[in-house]
């Protein structure tokens, strides 16, 4: 059996290895890019670990795999776009070494290549892949929406904020597996139990990039800690903060979402206070360790053997304690 690196490097492999014959160039560059930008790969990885738990050689689903990475990519690509970020990965955005117009259409381009990859598997599986596959690209859509709107919110709720990282990330994860699941004819119980494992993974990994984002280690984490904080984006740590803070702490934090002409540093030193004198950290571990838990149980409900699950339930535990 394959292991998550093994599989990552034949993604990766198989990504370099991609021709791009169409034509013009120009729309296509901007596509070889980000491809290659590098990247976890997490999604093609968790479609070929979850074909693997019910058949052998799962890189035969490599342009399915390919699909959902292109896919995620092109989120990526835009929201960029939406969010004037400057770098993606280390690497100077799509928007900003070409320009905007580029990253719309090439964008676009690539949520078309990724509908053409998925495509190419049997008869059979076609119309429940697909359906599966577009459902997941509207919840997405619906999940950054929702994303947008909370940025002129300071009253978003803990529920609301767990239902679009539902729809924003944890989707296209529990999407990732049940596809590999239905390609290698897992029993729909099975593929279903999967769907809810990768949902529930889904949530305890943005939740654990939430917390890096705050109290991860900037050499490990590959970029600046406190980008959330410094931008006002709702998340767990800041939603349940104003829940739970003072009227002083409230007020405190008010002051600094409200502050347009700020010292980076000191805004981060600040909030990351409140969110240490309220107890923010480790109420979001205890959140993410609930829904890392809830996973851990749907898996061992998959009808196959513990030795088949080991690869899998090795990666999830990976993306857990991860550094960054």
């Amino acid at each position: 059996m394959y292991q998550a690196e093994e599989l990552m490097k034949s993604v990766n492999d198989a990504l370099q290895a991609q021709a791009y014959v169409r034509r013009p160039a120009s729309l296509y560059d901007p596509v070889k890019y980000v491809l290659a930008m590098g990247g976890k790969r997490i999604r093609p990885v968790l479609m070929m670990l979850g074909y693997q738990l019910f058949k052998d050689h799962p890189t035969c689903i490599m342009p399915q795999a390919l699909a959902l990475e292109t896919y995620h990519n092109f989120t990526l690509l835009h929201d960029d776009l939406m969010d004037r970020a400057e770098k993606r990965r280390g690497h100077p955005t799509v928007h900003v070494r070409w320009n905007a117009n580029t990253a719309i259409l090439s964008g676009d381009t690539m949520l078309l290549m990724a509908y053409e990859q998925m495509q190419h598997c049997d008869a059979e599986h076609l119309p429940q892949v697909m359906d599966l596959f577009t459902e997941t690209a509207l919840q997405i859509g619906e999940g950054q929406q929702y994303d947008m709107d909370f940025e002129t919110r300071n009253d978003v709720a803990e529920e609301e904020y767990i239902e679009m990282i539902r729809l924003k990330t944890s989707v296209l994860l529990a999407c990732a597996l049940k596809i590999g699941a239905i390609l290698a004819d897992a029993p729909a119980a099975d593929a279903e139990l999967l769907y809810q494992f990768g949902e529930s993974l889904g949530l305890a990994f943005q939740l654990q990039d939430d917390l890096l984002d705050v109290y991860g280690d900037e050499q490990t984490f590959g970029k600046a800690i406190g980008g959330d904080i410094v931008t006002n984006k709702k998340t767990y740590m800041l939603i349940n903060a104003l829940a739970l803070a003072d009227a002083g702490q409230r007020a405190e934090l008010m002051r600094w979402l409200a502050a347009t002409d700020f010292d980076r540093q000191e805004k981060v030193q600040a909030v990351t206070a409140i969110y240490n004198e309220l107890g923010i950290r480790q109420l979001c571990e205890k959140t993410i360790k609930k829904y890392f838990d809830e996973a851990q149980r749907l898996l061992k409900q998959v009808s196959v053997d513990g030795e088949r699950k080991a690869p899998l339930r090795l990666y999830a535990e990976q993306m857990m304690y991860r550094k960054y």
